[in-house]
């Protein structure tokens, strides 16, 4: 497998480039960018060539290729360049952007920056603002269209509306749009709505408002989309349009096209109603896709592009056109060229999960082709975002971290240019991203449209991470769009739709429109005005531009190329330039052009040149200067303009035209300087006499001076500046320097505070101003302190004068001197000065001369010389010479003997052809030895090397032989040291393995464990757990060559343990481990699924184990499931099932089902079915109403408790004005009390809060009459008035609605308003007035209106007295409905004034007070509880009162509470329905009967008829139940909190280590703050110096040190109900063999001791004699002595010569020679020792036994007489050292020793009765007439009687074992909830198997019954509480030695 790119890698590319940033200060800036490259470059932000750090407010994210800044709260100084740096080993690249900070407006920010706010009345004129924008739109065709549009502004703006970029009545056809006028709500504007009845396809396109008053334009647009209904319905047969244009019919046309390229159709289309256009391939509509675009183009042309043509892309497409006067067709075929070297297997369209990959893969013809991949038209490179992989001829592409802008299509492309295209699908929440890039015109309008996954969702469109204006966007259910109208460049960026981590972006680029500049001016003319301006004339040019234009006007003064432009005007005429309008004096020319947006025009110069001056001014005047003598004296001033001026001195004109002057020979000069507006005079060097001068300065309206001061200059020293400090040496020149600031002016000099005085070796001078002390020759009485002293001021110099310093010339190095006694010893030392002071010293003591030591001096030499050297003469010399010293180490040898070493016999073992070095050290370099070996002398060759350094002397056998076996000697005089070397064959050695090996095996599988030897033929013992196996059909043995192999056909978990293949010399070790199989879930595959289930209705989980008859547990949510009759469990061979025969929703949750070794997890999800409408079956008829009528709106759900959700015309349907909602069961009803116009429209019932798909919902349509004008009141046809003579009579009607035409008439005449009869109007109602009423103006009115008219009997007479003719009745009425009070008046028109409460009532909208005939009635509309009270009829000096009662309506609750369970942690919410609205305060919260307590966590809420309570973040605390209550009714819930379920995120793990290292265990939680306990082999651990506990966040540690074998056991940590265990494995550190044998020579008969050490003292040694191994003789002994081993051999014989070895495991001591000389012979009657020809009577392995001894190859002879010869008494075994009573603790261990009488006697050990065999937690070994047991890993139970029996001797000793206190591993959780009526089980797990645990409750301990069950399986203990009831609610404890667990047990139901 390769990558995709070159192995040279690709340096950094920039993708996508960070775009500049505008942020007002306090927001927060991101800048980003793409950058890519190979290896992935390190990218680093710059700003001012400083590296950026990141900080609280600074920070660099990065996703993938894609590199960020962020900036948050950004401040002033933020603003600048940032640079993005990267760099790779290719190369680096980098991009900027800027960042600029604006300063905050004064006032708050509009909510909606972009939206600016229209002023408040009286705040003047503005621009106009829309108040509200169109909306973008989807509809079906035939459907009506509003778009609406609300524009502010002062004055109001006009309004008008385009369609993509023309004017509506430029749309060819537009007959159906109606425009709507209309005025803007809240303030001055209007309003403008366009409706397009019965939209067509055509119609699709944008539509733009543009408001424009005098002062400004603004815009708004919205995307109309007209779509083909799924069955158009039959066009109007009576309409008969303009019919469609048809094209020329012809054959098809043939197009082709290479494959890999597009193909591009355009088919124009002309008809009235404007066709529609669909586009077939084959017969088949095409729809858009991304690789099929259906566009219309610029010109009116309908275009079909498909891109990236492939084979299967061929055939016939067809573009038809069609409207209501018939339909047209044109066709083109499609061919595809394809090429000749195609891919192997093309690419295959893939979807991929947002933040997932997608994989995308072909092949091609050979695997050398090289490819290359594209997304569209953009080359994608090898990234860490695109993995680019090559196998063979197989090219594959994975994306990574998928988004919604990688769905698109992508390419492969090989050579040719040849491709194979695949569709990339990301599935996530967005499905229709924005496009790559969308070029716009300026001036055009730009649509950006993007399709979610879920209607409803509010996104985010923003701009270069700048949110863009709500005007101009747009939602409606799945769709979102973005109008932008006539785009400017300013709009031009990149352009985001986010939707929570979800986002698509496109880069919008507008291209600019080429304009023409506008035309150069015309007749330009200058005139020369009055003196020092001029005036300029033109006139504008032709044509005059379009667009607003300025003219620039520009200067050039003559002589100068440069033109400064002057000033800008907007009106063309005349404008006169002055002079101060340039900068210096001069002559000017001019010129003019016009500007505007488009560019600028070319210049007109106008004719001539003017002389203008400019008029000056004083900026910065002169100023008195005050110099001392000799220093330069500088005048000068600013003007306001550049002119030419003159200086005067002392009224003398200096002259100009020389830059340096002199005002007369040999006096003051000066030098004259002008820079633009400044002058400068200079006066050089000026003197005292020139003190008074008086300087001035003339020009053209500036006249200046000011005066020079000459002061005498004090003196001061220049340098030095301060104290100096100088070091010389001796006889070097010192000079002392001192500058004044005064020429020869006198100075003292000092030293020490004393005047110094000249002499030859001190000298004193004066130069100018430099003062100078000189001492000729230094000396060290020089050194002081020096001072230059004039006038008050002192300079200082300290001069410290030394000697040179001594170096030591030789020795340069730590001298070593050897010497011997009587020896003369000579230390040297050389210096570089003869005179130069030294001293000797030894062991840190000055040296004296004496007789025994002699200090000599030659010039520059010194020598320290011991005539005689003396052992204690030695020591540690140094020569010391001023900081220098050198050291010499003298060594006095007391030469006793010529050889150092060795100083005894040394014997050399060693393996053949190993390299062998015999050294020896003599007390002199010069000696001359002599090598010999066996008496013979040596002689070098390539075999064997003799070799001499200094007073080394080296014999080497490179590689030695057997034959070199021997004796060497080095001879030197009379003295020689001895070397035995003793050369053997190399032992036997395992070459495979060499490591333990660790083998785990289920049980009936054939294990192998095989060895390689290093030898074919030698041979191998096996051992299991310390004894050797023996073959059988269980357990078979092979030899294979240098393979040997133990195999196990069938192992059984029996046949675990340690086996050791031993050699010999060497030994492998192999583990075997047999467990039984694992319980496996073989089905379902997957360890977790999700499952939905439907409600009521049967749930099935189930689980197929193997084995067969493996045991399972089910939980549900953490707990333990129970059988029920609602839940049942099952098993049938391999099945395990759990049934929910009638699901609830409370049964959802997580249910787990548990083996011994897996677990599969079901998430179990319970939907109730959906909700549908049963009646009415079918959407109703339209419903028609008149005006005031009142409507119901009544449907019928499928559930009760369903939630529905009404709207009108797409909108919610709020409660209140006129409208109600009731809910009674399952029938939902809206009431309308009175319709009116506003309340028609499309009434839909929808049982989901949003639009989906699929979703059911119930449309009703309202449709309410336009009323008639009527007259209201009176109600009656006629009515009778009576006026009071001279009184006003009035009559009025009302009438239903304001504007209708009436008449009034008088008696069949017609009235007029004029004289005492007024006609007034106030909107709906209409008054005739008579003024001053006569007798003559009784008779019949009428009031006519063209639908109604009322009639009014009019009679004046003097008015009857009024009085009550009916009593009003008490009322009362339940809170809501309508109280009507009635009474009866004579006369019918008398006046009756009505009061409540006794307040006169004035009418409303709740009270009403209406008149017929003689009958008043006062109506209080909607009674309230505070309506109450006694209302009251006055009518003259009559009245009437009734009292009005209230009653309070019910407050029930439709919608109850509900139980909720939920975790620690989560958030809960409440929530009830109520049949009404109530107020604040009506409904109440409890819990367990009590208000709630107040808590931040806790808050309520209430939405219309829905109540809510939160409670976030809940603890076990907030458990109980709670309530919500109003005045009548009351509804309860449980609220069940389960503590939060612990999980391990990473467990423990096993950890081996040797014996007496540390481990560290370590495991993370899911929870922080979690308090746990840690336990080794059940027993919990506390802190120590060996063991470490540490808890960090949610990370736990252990670490213990010093461990030993005893410690090997079970780490486990526990948290309530959490276990987490590993195992420790504490291996035996290898034992060393510390000291080996060394060689040994003895007499015949003598007895022969070889002894080693080993590291441990409790270690077997395998000792062996010339490979063989040896076991215990009479004659031959093992011991053990600690930890040394001897090997002893009584009675030698010449026979017992060989090589003897000890090895301990894997360690093998060197190999030691036993020499045995002959002398001794064995006595008569004992026999002589084997010979070469006696090896029948060797026992293997054993030392050669004389015939006839009972060790004879084990043959039992009749034992001799008692003085026969060669028998032997026979001997008692007895114990000699008894065994010792052991004390130890639990896991501890414990040594028993027993020592006997005799050596070869065997032992056996019982305890407790039972023997005892090795192997596990018991050692036994045998150390000569030693017997040792060890025990380890003590458990209480080994406590007992240790017996050792050896023949008839035995030894008895008591085993005592210490029980740790017993501790909880496992506790039950801290709290528990059980149903009534259930079984509940707490569970703990102890430290140890038979402890004793106590069950308490309330502190009382509970006894095993028919209530409390007490069960106990090993360390596990439990407490079943069975028919658990509400009593049994309380607290349990469980106590285990000293330690307890607590649980709460909680009881739900009744």
């Amino acid at each position: 497998m390769k990558a995709g790119s070159g192995d040279q890698g690709s340096p950094p590319c920039f993708l996508r480039f960070p775009r500049p940033v505008r942020v007002v200060s306090g927001g927060e800036a991101e800048l980003k960018c793409v950058v890519l490259g190979e290896p992935p470059p390190i990218v680093v932000w710059e700003k001012g060539g400083q590296q950026l750090a990141a900080s609280e407010r600074l920070s660099f994210p990065v996703d993938g290729a894609e590199h960020g800044l962020l900036l948050s709260g950004a401040l002033p100084t933020d603003a600048g360049v940032y640079v993005c740096r990267a760099r790779n080993a290719a190369g680096e690249a980098y991009a900027a952007a800027a960042v600029t900070v604006l300063e905050p407006q004064a006032s708050e920010p509009d909510p909606q920056p972009a939206e600016r706010p229209l002023p408040p009345p009286g705040a003047g004129e503005g621009a106009p603002v829309f108040l509200a924008g169109p909306r973008s739109q989807w509809v079906l065709r035939g459907e009506q269209v509003v778009l609406t549009c609300q524009v502010g502004g002062l004055p109001a703006p006009e309004l008008y509306w385009e369609k993509d970029g023309m004017a509506l009545d430029e749309v060819w056809d537009s007959g159906h749009f109606v425009l709507e006028p209309g005025h803007a709500e809240g303030g001055p504007g209007a309003s403008l709505a366009l409706r397009i009845l019965a939209a067509r396809l055509p119609d699709s396109g944008v539509y733009v408002c543009h408001a424009r008053n005098a002062h400004g334009h603004a815009q708004a647009g919205a995307l109309l989309q007209v779509h083909q209904p799924p069955e158009s319905p039959p066009e109007d047969p009576d309409e008969a349009p303009k019919p469609v244009v048809e094209p020329l019919k012809c054959a098809p046309k043939t197009f082709w096209v290479n494959e890999g390229k597009h193909a591009k159709f355009r088919c124009y289309v002309m008809g009235k109603p404007e066709p529609e256009i669909e586009w077939h391939w084959e017969g088949r509509p095409l729809l858009s896709d991304r690789r099929r675009l259906m566009y219309r183009d610029r010109d009116g042309g309908f275009v079909l592009k498909v891109l990236y043509c492939q084979a299967k892309d061929r055939g016939l497409y067809v573009c038809a056109a069609r409207n209501s006067a018939g339909q047209t067709l044109s066709a083109v075929q499609l061919h595809v060229k394809e090429p000749r070297l195609r891919f192997t297997r093309p690419l295959q369209d893939v979807e991929g999960r947002e933040h997932g990959i997608a994989v995308l893969e072909c092949k091609v013809p050979n695997s050398r082709i090289p490819t290359a991949w594209f997304r569209e038209d953009q080359r994608l490179l090898p990234c860490r975002k695109y993995e680019q992989i090559e196998e063979g001829a197989v090219r594959r592409l994975i994306i990574h971290r998928l988004k919604a802008d990688d769905d698109g299509v992508y390419l492969c492309e090989m050579r040719g240019r040849v491709r194979t295209v695949a569709n990339v699908t990301v599935k996530g929440p967005i499905l229709k991203r924005l496009p790559r890039k969308l070029d716009v015109l300026e001036g055009e309008n730009a649509v950006l449209l993007v399709e979610t996954q879920e209607a409803g969702v509010e996104g985010r469109w923003s701009r270069d991470g700048e949110d863009l204006p709500t005007i101009c966007q747009s939602s409606s259910g799945h769709m979102h769009a973005l109008v932008l109208p006539g785009v400017t460049r300013e709009d031009a960026g990149e352009v985001t739709f986010s939707l929570g981590n979800s986002r698509t972006t496109t880069l919008l680029r507008v291209k600019c429109v080429k304009h023409s500049p506008p035309g150069p001016p015309m007749l330009a003319e200058m005139f020369k005005g009055q003196k020092n301006t001029v005036l300029l004339t033109w006139k504008p040019p032709e044509p005059v531009p379009e667009t607003p234009f300025i003219y620039r006007l520009e200067r050039q003064e003559v002589g100068s190329e440069d033109w400064i432009q002057c000033f800008s005007i907007e009106k063309a005429g005349a404008v006169e330039v002055p002079g101060d309008c340039v900068p210096s004096e001069g002559d000017y020319r001019f010129r003019i052009c016009t500007v505007s947006e488009h560019g600028r025009s070319s210049h007109v110069v106008f004719h001539g040149a003017a002389h203008l001056v400019p008029t000056a001014r004083l900026v910065a005047g002169l100023e008195d200067v005050q110099v001392y003598d000799g220093e330069d004296a500088v005048f000068s001033l600013d003007l306001s303009t550049i002119i030419q001026g003159t200086w005067f001195l002392n009224g003398e004109e200096l002259k100009s035209n020389e830059p340096e002057g002199q005002v007369e020979p040999g006096a003051l000069r000066y030098r004259i300087e002008q820079k633009g507006p400044q002058h400068r005079l200079l006066l050089q060097a000026v003197r005292h006499q020139h003190s008074g001068a008086l300087v001035g300065f003339s020009c053209p309206g500036v006249q200046d001076s000011a005066a020079l001061t000459i002061q005498e200059s004090p003196v001061h020293i220049l340098s030095p500046q301060g104290k100096e400090s100088l070091t010389f040496t001796t006889s070097e020149r010192v000079m002392l320097t001192c500058e004044l600031s005064r020429v020869d002016f006198p100075a003292c000099w000092y030293k020490d505070g004393q005047e110094v005085e000249e002499s030859e070796s001190l000298l004193v001078k004066m130069d100018g101003r430099k003062h100078r002390l000189i001492l000729p020759a230094a000396k060290v009485q020089d050194s002081g302190e020096f001072e230059c002293r004039t006038e008050g001021v002192s300079a200082f110099f300290s001069v410290t004068v030394r000697d040179p310093p001594v170096h030591i010339l030789d020795p340069q190095e730590h001298v070593f001197v050897h010497a011997i006694t009587s020896e003369c010893v000579m230390l040297s030392c050389e210096v570089d000065r003869e005179d130069a002071p030294v001293c000797w010293y030894k062991d840190g003591q000055e040296v004296e001369e004496s007789d025994f030591v002699v200090l000599e001096k030659e010039g520059p030499h010194h020598r320290l010389v011991l005539p005689a050297a003396q052992p204690p003469d030695g020591g540690e010399f140094q020569f010391v010479a001023g900081d220098e010293r050198a050291y010499f180490t003298v060594t006095i040898t007391d030469v006793s003997s010529w050889i150092v070493y060795p100083s005894g016999k040394v014997y050399v073992a060693a393996v053949r052809l190993e390299r062998v070095v015999l050294t020896c050290e003599l007390c002199r370099p010069w000696a001359e030895v002599r090598w010999t070996k066996d008496g013979d002398e040596v002689v070098e060759s390539p075999a064997l090397l003799l070799q001499k350094e200094d007073t080394i002397r080296r014999l080497v056998l490179p590689a030695v032989q057997l034959e070199d076996s021997g004796e060497y000697l080095c001879e030197i005089d009379d003295e020689s040291a001895s070397f035995t070397v003793t050369v053997t064959e190399p032992p036997v050695r395992i070459i495979y393995p060499r490591d333990e090996v660790t083998l785990i095996a289920v049980s009936l599988e054939c294990v192998v464990l095989m060895c390689e030897l290093s030898r074919e033929d030698a041979p191998v013992r096996w051992y299991k757990d310390g004894l050797e196996v023996e073959e059988s059909e269980a357990l078979v043995l092979e030899s294979d060559g240098p393979h040997r192999r133990l195999v196990l056909p069938a192992a059984q978990p029996e046949q675990g343990g340690e086996f050791v293949c031993d050699a010999g010399d060497d030994s492998a070790f192999f583990t075997v481990t047999v467990t039984a199989p694992p319980e496996r879930i073989v089905h379902p595959a997957a360890r977790s699924l999700d499952l939905q289930f439907g409600v009521p209705g049967r749930v099935e989980l189930r689980c197929e184990v193997a084995p067969a008859g493996s045991q399972v547990r089910w939980y549900k949510d953490g707990l333990e499931v129970e059988v029920s009759d609602s839940l049942q469990l099952g098993a049938e061979g391999p099945a395990r099932t759990l049934t929910l025969p009638h699901a609830q929703p409370e049964d959802a949750g997580e249910y787990v089902c548990e083996t011994r070794d897996e677990a599969v997890t079901f998430n179990v999800s319970l939907a109730e079915p959906p909700v549908q409408f049963l009646a009415p079956e079918a959407a109703p008829a339209p419903l028609r109403v008149a005006p005031g009528e009142p409507v119901m709106l009544s449907c019928e759900l499928s559930r009760a408790s369903a939630l529905v959700f009404w709207s009108h015309n797409g909108r919610p349907v709020q409660e209140g004005e006129g409208l109600e909602l009731h809910a009674e069961g399952p029938r939902r009803t809206l009431c309308i009390r009175a319709a009116d116009l506003a309340h028609a429209g499309l009434y839909t019932c929808r049982a989901t809060p949003r639009i989906a798909p699929g979703a059911p919902s119930l449309s009703f349509t309202v449709q309410v009459a336009e009323p008639p004008v009527r007259v209201v009141a009176p109600e009656a046809a006629q009515t009778r008035v009576r006026s009071t003579p001279g009184g006003d009579l009035e009559l009025a009607v009302r009438l239903s609605g304001p504007g209708a035409p009436v008449r009034w008439y008088k008696d069949g005449e017609r009235l007029a308003s004029q004289g005492r009869v007024q006609l007034e109007q106030a909107g709906a109602r209409q008054v005739l007035r008579v003024r001053g009423a006569r007798s003559w103006d009784a008779g019949e009115y009428l009031c006519d209106t063209p639908q109604d008219s009322r009639i009014f009997l009019v009679s004046v007479e003097e008015p009857p007295l009024a009085k009550l003719v009916s009593e009003l009745t008490p009322l009362t009425v339940h809170e809501g409905d309508d109280a009507t009070f009635r009474c009866e008046v004579s006369p019918p028109d008398a006046d009756v004034t009505w009061l409540r409460n006794g307040a006169v009532v004035t009418p409303g909208p709740q009270l009403e007070m209406a008149q017929n005939g003689s009958s008043r009635t006062l109506t209080v509309r909607c009674c309230q509880l505070d309506d109450a009270g006694t209302v009251t009829a006055r009518a003259g000096g009559t009245a009437t009162s009734a009292r009005l009662h209230v009653r309070e309506t019910e407050l029930l609750f439709l919608r109850r509470l509900q139980d909720v369970r939920a975790e620690e942690g989560q958030d809960v919410c409440l929530e009830v329905e109520t049949g009404r609205v109530g107020a604040a305060g009506v409904v109440r919260w409890v819990r367990g009967g009590e208000p709630l307590p107040h808590d931040s966590r806790v808050s309520v809420a209430q939405d219309g008829h829905i109540y809510r309570l939160f409670i976030h973040g809940v603890v076990l605390a907030d458990q109980g139940t709670y309530g919500c209550e109003s005045h009548h009714d009351r509804t309860l819930a449980r609220l069940s909190v389960r503590p939060r379920q612990l999980r391990v995120l990473r467990p423990l793990e096993d950890v081996t280590i040797t014996e007496g290292g540390s481990a560290t265990f370590q495991l993370e939680l899911s929870q922080e703050g979690v308090t746990g306990e840690w336990a080794r082999g059940g027993v919990r651990l506390q802190p120590g110096p060996k063991c470490h506990m540490h808890a960090e966040s949610h990370t736990h540690r252990l670490v213990l040190s010093g461990l030993g074998l005893a410690d090997s056991g079970c780490i486990s940590f526990t948290a309530d109900s959490l276990r987490c265990a590993a195992r420790l494995t504490v291996r035996e550190a290898p034992v060393t063999i510390v000291r080996g044998p060394q060689d040994l020579e003895v007499t015949e008969g003598d007895t022969a001791t070889l002894e080693c050490e080993l590291s441990q003292a409790l270690a077997d040694v395998t000792w062996e004699k010339d490979g063989r191994p040896l076991t215990p003789s009479p004659r031959l002994r093992l011991q053990a002595l600690g930890t040394r081993r001897l090997l002893q051999l009584r009675r030698c014989d010449p026979l017992d010569a060989g090589t003897y070895s000890c090895a301990v495991g894997t360690a093998r001591a060197r190999p030691a020679r036993l020499t045995v000389r002959g002398g001794y012979r064995a006595p008569p009657g004992l026999g002589t020792a084997v010979g070469a020809g006696a090896a029948d009577r060797t026992c293997g392995g054993q030392i050669p036994v004389p015939p006839g001894s009972r060790e004879e190859c084990g043959r039992e002879r009749a034992p001799p007489p008692p003085h026969a010869p060669g028998s032997a008494p026979e001997r008692v075994v007895s114990v000699l050292s008894e065994l010792r009573a052991v004390s130890a603790r639990e896991g501890d261990g414990a040594t028993f020793e027993c020592t006997v009488s005799e050596v070869e006697t065997t032992g056996s050990w019982e305890l407790g009765g039972r023997p005892l065999r090795p192997g596990g937690r018991v050692r036994i070994r045998q150390e000569g007439k030693k017997h040792v047991l060890v025990l380890s890993e003590l458990r209480p139970e080994d406590a007992g009687e240790v017996r050792f029996q050896a023949g008839p001797a035995q030894s008895v000793a008591q085993l005592e074992v210490e029980a740790l206190p017993l501790q909880m591993c496992r506790r039950p959780p801290r709290e528990k909830t059980v149903l009534v009526g259930r079984k509940a089980v707490l569970e703990v797990t102890v430290s140890r198997s038979g402890g004793h645990v106590c069950w308490l409750r309330e502190g009382v301990e509970l006894c095993p019954g028919d209530k409390y069950e007490l069960r106990s399986h090993g360390p596990t203990h439990s407490l079943v509480i069975h028919d658990v009831r509400p009593e049994d609610q309380g607290t349990y404890c469980c106590q285990a030695g000293q330690d307890s667990a607590h649980t709460r047990l909680l009881v739900e139901g009744s």
